[in-house]
Protein backbone atom coordinates (compact mmCIF):
# COMPACT_ATOMS: atom_id res chain seq x y z
CA UNK A 1 0.00 0.00 0.00
CA UNK A 2 1.14 3.54 -0.68
CA UNK A 3 0.72 4.57 2.97
CA UNK A 4 3.31 1.99 3.99
CA UNK A 5 5.78 3.37 1.45
CA UNK A 6 5.26 7.01 2.39
CA UNK A 7 5.84 6.30 6.07
CA UNK A 8 8.82 4.08 5.33
CA UNK A 9 10.34 6.80 3.13
CA UNK A 10 10.11 9.38 5.91
CA UNK A 11 11.58 7.02 8.49
CA UNK A 12 14.37 6.01 6.12
CA UNK A 13 15.35 9.62 5.53
CA UNK A 14 15.21 10.28 9.25
CA UNK A 15 17.61 7.40 9.85
CA UNK A 16 20.02 7.97 6.95
CA UNK A 17 19.75 11.67 6.39
CA UNK A 18 19.77 11.39 2.60
CA UNK A 19 18.60 8.74 0.15
CA UNK A 20 18.41 8.51 -3.62
CA UNK A 21 15.29 7.39 -5.46
CA UNK A 22 17.18 4.25 -6.50
CA UNK A 23 18.11 3.45 -2.89
CA UNK A 24 14.53 3.98 -1.76
CA UNK A 25 13.24 1.82 -4.62
CA UNK A 26 15.60 -1.02 -3.62
CA UNK A 27 14.64 -0.71 0.04
CA UNK A 28 10.87 -0.74 -0.65
CA UNK A 29 11.05 -3.14 -3.61
CA UNK A 30 9.35 -0.80 -6.08
CA UNK A 31 10.45 0.84 -9.31
CA UNK A 32 12.64 3.93 -9.28
CA UNK A 33 9.81 5.88 -10.94
CA UNK A 34 7.40 4.86 -8.15
CA UNK A 35 9.91 5.85 -5.46
CA UNK A 36 10.43 9.21 -7.14
CA UNK A 37 6.67 9.85 -7.32
CA UNK A 38 6.34 9.01 -3.61
CA UNK A 39 9.08 11.49 -2.72
CA UNK A 40 7.47 14.16 -4.87
CA UNK A 41 4.08 13.44 -3.23
CA UNK A 42 5.61 13.99 0.21
CA UNK A 43 7.14 17.25 -0.91
CA UNK A 44 3.88 18.45 -2.51
CA UNK A 45 1.96 17.60 0.67
CA UNK A 46 4.15 19.92 2.70
CA UNK A 47 6.58 17.44 4.26
CA UNK A 48 10.05 19.08 4.41
CA UNK A 49 11.55 16.80 1.78
CA UNK A 50 13.82 18.31 -0.84
CA UNK A 51 16.07 16.96 -3.62
CA UNK A 52 19.74 17.81 -3.99
CA UNK A 53 20.93 17.27 -7.58
CA UNK A 54 24.37 16.26 -8.71
CA UNK A 55 26.86 13.63 -7.66
CA UNK A 56 26.35 12.58 -4.05
CA UNK A 57 22.89 14.12 -4.05
CA UNK A 58 19.56 12.63 -3.14
CA UNK A 59 16.48 13.42 -1.12
CA UNK A 60 16.70 14.75 2.44
CA UNK A 61 14.57 16.09 5.24
CA UNK A 62 15.22 19.70 6.14
CA UNK A 63 17.50 19.72 9.16
CA UNK A 64 19.55 16.66 8.24
CA UNK A 65 19.60 13.15 9.65
CA UNK A 66 17.60 12.32 12.77
CA UNK A 67 16.58 9.11 14.46
CA UNK A 68 13.13 10.35 15.48
CA UNK A 69 10.43 12.62 14.07
CA UNK A 70 11.12 15.64 16.25
CA UNK A 71 12.22 17.59 13.18
CA UNK A 72 8.67 17.77 11.83
CA UNK A 73 6.60 20.83 12.66
CA UNK A 74 2.94 20.50 13.70
CA UNK A 75 1.76 21.52 10.22
CA UNK A 76 4.15 19.06 8.56
CA UNK A 77 3.02 16.21 10.79
CA UNK A 78 -0.63 16.96 9.95
CA UNK A 79 0.24 17.03 6.23
CA UNK A 80 1.89 13.61 6.45
CA UNK A 81 -1.05 12.01 8.25
CA UNK A 82 -3.64 13.64 5.97
CA UNK A 83 -1.76 12.14 3.02
CA UNK A 84 -1.19 8.65 4.47
CA UNK A 85 -4.25 8.17 6.66
CA UNK A 86 -7.00 7.76 4.01
CA UNK A 87 -5.04 5.08 2.09
CA UNK A 88 -3.95 3.03 5.12
CA UNK A 89 -6.24 0.03 4.60
CA UNK A 90 -4.04 -2.90 5.59
CA UNK A 91 -3.36 -3.86 9.19
CA UNK A 92 0.35 -3.31 8.56
CA UNK A 93 -0.21 0.26 7.32
CA UNK A 94 -2.44 1.10 10.27
CA UNK A 95 0.14 -0.33 12.68
CA UNK A 96 2.84 1.77 11.01
CA UNK A 97 0.73 4.91 11.46
CA UNK A 98 0.26 4.13 15.15
CA UNK A 99 4.02 3.70 15.60
CA UNK A 100 4.62 6.93 13.74
CA UNK A 101 2.24 8.77 16.07
CA UNK A 102 4.18 7.50 19.07
CA UNK A 103 7.41 8.75 17.51
CA UNK A 104 6.09 12.31 17.27
CA UNK A 105 6.70 14.92 19.96
CA UNK A 106 3.87 14.86 22.52
CA UNK A 107 2.23 18.19 21.55
CA UNK A 108 1.80 17.02 17.92
CA UNK A 109 0.22 13.62 18.58
CA UNK A 110 -3.41 14.68 19.03
CA UNK A 111 -3.44 16.68 15.79
CA UNK A 112 -1.68 13.87 13.92
CA UNK A 113 -4.19 11.26 15.12
CA UNK A 114 -7.08 13.57 14.18
CA UNK A 115 -5.58 14.17 10.72
CA UNK A 116 -5.18 10.43 10.11
CA UNK A 117 -8.90 9.86 10.72
CA UNK A 118 -10.21 13.13 9.25
CA UNK A 119 -10.70 11.71 5.76
CA UNK A 120 -11.75 8.36 4.38
CA UNK A 121 -12.09 6.99 0.86
CA UNK A 122 -15.24 5.09 -0.16
CA UNK A 123 -14.56 3.75 -3.68
CA UNK A 124 -18.10 2.37 -4.24
CA UNK A 125 -20.47 4.59 -6.19
CA UNK A 126 -24.04 5.16 -4.96
CA UNK A 127 -26.08 2.03 -5.51
CA UNK A 128 -23.03 -0.17 -6.01
CA UNK A 129 -21.88 -3.00 -3.83
CA UNK A 130 -18.60 -2.66 -1.99
CA UNK A 131 -15.70 -3.65 -4.20
CA UNK A 132 -13.04 -5.93 -2.84
CA UNK A 133 -9.43 -6.14 -3.91
CA UNK A 134 -8.95 -9.24 -6.11
CA UNK A 135 -6.95 -11.98 -4.40
CA UNK A 136 -4.72 -12.29 -7.46
CA UNK A 137 -3.39 -8.76 -7.02
CA UNK A 138 -1.04 -9.67 -4.17
CA UNK A 139 0.30 -12.65 -6.09
CA UNK A 140 0.88 -10.60 -9.21
CA UNK A 141 2.51 -7.79 -7.21
CA UNK A 142 4.97 -10.30 -5.75
CA UNK A 143 5.82 -11.48 -9.26
CA UNK A 144 6.33 -7.87 -10.45
CA UNK A 145 8.64 -7.09 -7.53
CA UNK A 146 10.48 -10.42 -7.79
CA UNK A 147 10.72 -10.10 -11.58
CA UNK A 148 9.43 -13.61 -12.25
CA UNK A 149 7.51 -14.73 -15.31
CA UNK A 150 3.86 -15.63 -14.72
CA UNK A 151 1.78 -18.26 -16.47
CA UNK A 152 -1.73 -16.91 -17.01
CA UNK A 153 -5.02 -18.55 -17.86
CA UNK A 154 -6.99 -15.66 -19.33
CA UNK A 155 -10.54 -15.22 -20.63
CA UNK A 156 -11.00 -12.31 -23.07
CA UNK A 157 -14.16 -10.22 -23.50
CA UNK A 158 -15.67 -13.01 -25.64
CA UNK A 159 -14.97 -15.55 -22.87
CA UNK A 160 -12.38 -17.26 -25.05
CA UNK A 161 -9.80 -18.86 -22.76
CA UNK A 162 -6.09 -18.93 -23.51
CA UNK A 163 -2.85 -19.62 -21.67
CA UNK A 164 0.31 -17.58 -22.00
CA UNK A 165 3.62 -16.88 -20.29
CA UNK A 166 4.12 -13.17 -19.56
CA UNK A 167 6.66 -10.81 -18.03
CA UNK A 168 4.70 -8.84 -15.36
CA UNK A 169 5.71 -5.17 -15.44
CA UNK A 170 3.18 -3.46 -13.19
CA UNK A 171 -0.36 -3.26 -11.85
CA UNK A 172 -2.83 -0.39 -12.18
CA UNK A 173 -6.02 0.21 -10.20
CA UNK A 174 -8.34 2.32 -12.37
CA UNK A 175 -11.78 3.06 -10.95
CA UNK A 176 -11.55 -0.10 -8.79
CA UNK A 177 -10.74 -2.32 -11.77
CA UNK A 178 -7.24 -3.82 -11.67
CA UNK A 179 -5.09 -4.24 -14.77
CA UNK A 180 -1.82 -6.09 -15.30
CA UNK A 181 0.63 -4.48 -17.73
CA UNK A 182 2.93 -7.18 -19.05
CA UNK A 183 5.36 -8.09 -21.78
CA UNK A 184 4.44 -10.90 -24.18
CA UNK A 185 5.80 -12.43 -27.37
CA UNK A 186 3.72 -9.86 -29.25
CA UNK A 187 4.90 -6.90 -27.19
CA UNK A 188 3.23 -5.05 -24.35
CA UNK A 189 -0.28 -6.20 -23.42
CA UNK A 190 -2.81 -5.21 -20.76
CA UNK A 191 -4.89 -7.82 -18.92
CA UNK A 192 -7.93 -7.21 -16.72
CA UNK A 193 -7.22 -9.00 -13.45
CA UNK A 194 -10.88 -10.02 -13.05
CA UNK A 195 -10.55 -12.00 -16.30
CA UNK A 196 -7.46 -13.89 -15.16
CA UNK A 197 -8.69 -17.39 -14.30
CA UNK A 198 -5.37 -18.51 -12.80
CA UNK A 199 -1.88 -17.10 -12.33
CA UNK A 200 1.24 -19.00 -11.34
CA UNK A 201 4.64 -17.41 -10.83
CA UNK A 202 7.53 -19.39 -12.29
CA UNK A 203 11.21 -19.55 -11.42
CA UNK A 204 12.08 -18.03 -14.80
CA UNK A 205 13.32 -14.42 -14.55
CA UNK A 206 11.14 -11.82 -16.25
CA UNK A 207 12.53 -9.26 -18.65
CA UNK A 208 11.64 -5.58 -18.67
CA UNK A 209 12.82 -2.78 -20.99
CA UNK A 210 15.39 -0.50 -19.36
CA UNK A 211 13.38 2.60 -20.26
CA UNK A 212 10.04 1.21 -19.05
CA UNK A 213 7.96 3.30 -16.65
CA UNK A 214 4.52 2.16 -15.58
CA UNK A 215 3.10 5.69 -15.64
CA UNK A 216 4.12 6.27 -19.26
CA UNK A 217 2.94 2.84 -20.36
CA UNK A 218 -0.45 3.37 -18.73
CA UNK A 219 -0.82 6.80 -20.33
CA UNK A 220 -0.39 5.11 -23.71
CA UNK A 221 -2.94 2.41 -22.80
CA UNK A 222 -5.49 5.02 -21.70
CA UNK A 223 -4.96 7.08 -24.86
CA UNK A 224 -5.56 4.03 -27.08
CA UNK A 225 -8.64 2.90 -25.16
CA UNK A 226 -10.17 6.38 -25.23
CA UNK A 227 -9.46 6.62 -28.97
CA UNK A 228 -11.40 3.39 -29.53
CA UNK A 229 -14.24 4.59 -27.33
CA UNK A 230 -14.70 7.75 -29.39
CA UNK A 231 -14.89 6.38 -32.94
CA UNK A 232 -18.45 7.65 -33.53
CA UNK A 233 -19.50 11.23 -32.82
CA UNK A 234 -23.01 12.63 -32.69
CA UNK A 235 -24.47 16.13 -32.29
CA UNK A 236 -27.54 16.51 -30.09
CA UNK A 237 -29.75 19.28 -28.72
CA UNK A 238 -30.84 19.18 -25.09
CA UNK A 239 -32.30 21.72 -22.67
CA UNK A 240 -29.38 23.58 -21.13
CA UNK A 241 -30.46 22.60 -17.61
CA UNK A 242 -29.84 18.95 -18.53
CA UNK A 243 -26.51 19.49 -20.28
CA UNK A 244 -24.43 18.72 -17.19
CA UNK A 245 -26.33 15.46 -16.60
CA UNK A 246 -25.63 14.42 -20.18
CA UNK A 247 -21.96 15.34 -19.83
CA UNK A 248 -21.70 13.27 -16.64
CA UNK A 249 -23.14 10.31 -18.54
CA UNK A 250 -20.60 10.53 -21.39
CA UNK A 251 -17.63 11.85 -19.40
CA UNK A 252 -14.70 13.08 -21.42
CA UNK A 253 -16.51 12.08 -24.60
CA UNK A 254 -18.83 15.05 -24.50
CA UNK A 255 -18.52 18.75 -25.26
CA UNK A 256 -20.98 21.64 -25.26
CA UNK A 257 -20.29 23.47 -28.51
CA UNK A 258 -23.07 26.09 -28.51
CA UNK A 259 -26.05 27.53 -26.65
CA UNK A 260 -29.22 28.46 -28.52
CA UNK A 261 -32.70 29.40 -27.26
CA UNK A 262 -32.29 27.70 -23.88
CA UNK A 263 -30.88 24.54 -25.42
CA UNK A 264 -27.30 23.28 -25.61
CA UNK A 265 -25.72 21.77 -28.68
CA UNK A 266 -23.58 18.90 -27.40
CA UNK A 267 -21.09 16.66 -29.17
CA UNK A 268 -21.02 13.08 -27.88
CA UNK A 269 -18.86 10.07 -28.69
CA UNK A 270 -18.96 6.28 -28.25
CA UNK A 271 -17.49 3.26 -30.08
CA UNK A 272 -20.50 2.70 -32.41
CA UNK A 273 -23.80 4.38 -33.40
CA UNK A 274 -25.64 1.68 -31.43
CA UNK A 275 -23.68 2.54 -28.26
CA UNK A 276 -24.72 6.19 -28.53
CA UNK A 277 -28.35 5.26 -29.27
CA UNK A 278 -28.52 2.95 -26.26
CA UNK A 279 -27.30 5.73 -23.97
CA UNK A 280 -29.77 8.26 -25.41
CA UNK A 281 -32.85 6.06 -25.75
CA UNK A 282 -33.85 6.60 -22.13
CA UNK A 283 -33.94 10.36 -22.64
CA UNK A 284 -36.94 10.06 -24.95
CA UNK A 285 -38.01 13.38 -26.48
CA UNK A 286 -35.76 15.39 -24.13
CA UNK A 287 -32.97 14.99 -26.67
CA UNK A 288 -32.93 15.65 -30.40
CA UNK A 289 -30.16 13.94 -32.38
CA UNK A 290 -29.08 16.14 -35.29
CA UNK A 291 -26.47 13.80 -36.77
CA UNK A 292 -25.21 11.35 -37.89
CA UNK A 293 -28.00 9.43 -39.60
CA UNK A 294 -26.85 5.97 -38.33
CA UNK A 295 -27.47 7.08 -34.71
CA UNK A 296 -30.93 8.42 -35.63
CA UNK A 297 -31.68 5.11 -37.40
CA UNK A 298 -30.65 3.07 -34.35
CA UNK A 299 -32.89 5.20 -32.12
CA UNK A 300 -35.80 4.68 -34.50
CA UNK A 301 -35.21 0.93 -34.49
CA UNK A 302 -35.07 0.82 -30.68
CA UNK A 303 -38.26 2.88 -30.51
CA UNK A 304 -40.04 0.57 -32.93
CA UNK A 305 -38.99 -2.49 -30.92
CA UNK A 306 -40.31 -0.95 -27.70
CA UNK A 307 -43.58 0.10 -29.36
CA UNK A 308 -44.07 -3.38 -30.80
CA UNK A 309 -43.64 -4.95 -27.37
CA UNK A 310 -45.31 -2.42 -25.10
CA UNK A 311 -47.41 -0.21 -27.36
Amino acid sequence: MRADRLISAVLLMQARGRVTAAELAAELEVSVATARRDLEALSTAGIPVYPQPGRGGGWSLVGGARTDLSGLSAAEARALFLLAGPVAESDEAKAALRKLVRALPGPFRADAEAAASATMIDPARWGERDKTRPELVDRLQAAVIGRRKVRLAYANSKRERSERLVDPWGLVDKDDVWYLVAGTERGRRTFRVDRIMAAEATDEPAGRPDDFTLAQAWDEVVAEVERRRSRTWATVLVESRFADVLRDQFGRHSEVVAEEDGRSRVRLAAPTPLDIARHLAGWGALIEVLDPEPVRAELARIGAELTARYG
